[in-house]
């Protein structure tokens, strides 16, 4: 491999490492949010509140689960086109352990090893460390919170709120998130990260669903689009699968656990 190739393949790698890192695109433009009916016209300020309270209560909860996740990454561009595909058990054990076993992966064994790996080792590391979970959480230590309105959703309203990151960090977002209107949990983002991860990106949209599952909301689906500096284009797609929660089989076997 030439020295031409290799690096814009490596600094490609490191690029859609450290976004895919920070959230996940953009699916076309959104409905625009309009008034919130009388009996979900709250302020700005208790959405959020009311937000960080939930998603706390459930923090607690949430004490166990396994899954299993899909990768899928895509290059196209200079100077040829890659990709590669993995399946994952991902086991998660309060207050942050990860663990990953890869169960099957093929393609491209750059952007395996480059990207897909060292994914699950840099959440694996970042989720074991309190620190740096406070410094990402959708919070008021981490961001400024606006409320836009509400959107009528699948089934019962959501209020749109723009979030505005407090630091130019990678590892944050600015964009657009919509939050259960009953449950007060995040549903689904549209963002872009606040800092660009690296010079070989020039823009990346982040798109990321959740599911509910039993009282919980956990990760649905996941894509990136980054348009690289020399005219690539790379597409991350994460999705997650067949959820197990102990606590939740325990109580109702028939609980649903795919989306």
């Amino acid at each position: 491999m030439g020295p031409i190739k290799l690096s814009v393949h490596w600094w490609l790698c490191i690029g859609v490492l450290l976004l895919a890192g920070s959230a996940a695109s953009a699916t076309g433009p959104s409905a625009a949010p309009v008034p919130c009916p009388a009996e979900l016209n709250l302020p700005g300020d208790a959405v959020v509140a009311r937000l960080m309270g939930r998603n706390a209560e459930r923090a607690q909860k949430l004490r166990h689960f396994d899954s299993i996740r899909q990768y899928n990454l895509d290059y196209t561009g200079l100077p040829s086109a890659l990709s590669a595909h993995m399946q994952v058990k991902a086991s998660y054990t309060a207050p942050g352990a990860k663990e990953f076993t890869v169960i099957s992966e093929s393609g491209s064994r750059l952007l395996r090893n480059h990207v897909l790996h060292k994914l699950l080792q840099s959440e694996q590391q970042a989720a074991s460390d309190e620190a740096n979970r406070d410094a990402v959480a959708l919070s008021t230590a981490n961001y400024r919170f606006s409320l836009l309105g509400c959107d009528a959703g699948e089934g019962r309203p959501l209020y749109v709120m723009r979030v505005e990151p407090l630091r130019e960090t990678k590892f944050l977002y600015r964009g657009t998130i919509w939050i259960d209107s009953q449950d007060f949990a995040v549903r689904r983002i549209e963002a872009e990260p606040a800092k660009n991860p690296s010079f070989w990106t020039v823009r990346s949209q982040i798109h990321h669903q959740y599911q509910k599952i039993g009282e919980f909301y956990l990760p649905a689906f996941n894509r990136t689009i980054t348009d690289v500096r020399l005219g690539g284009k790379a597409v991350l797609t994460i999705q997650y699968l067949d959820y197990k929660l102990p606590q939740l089989l325990a109580t109702d076997p028939e609980t649903p656990v795919r989306p």
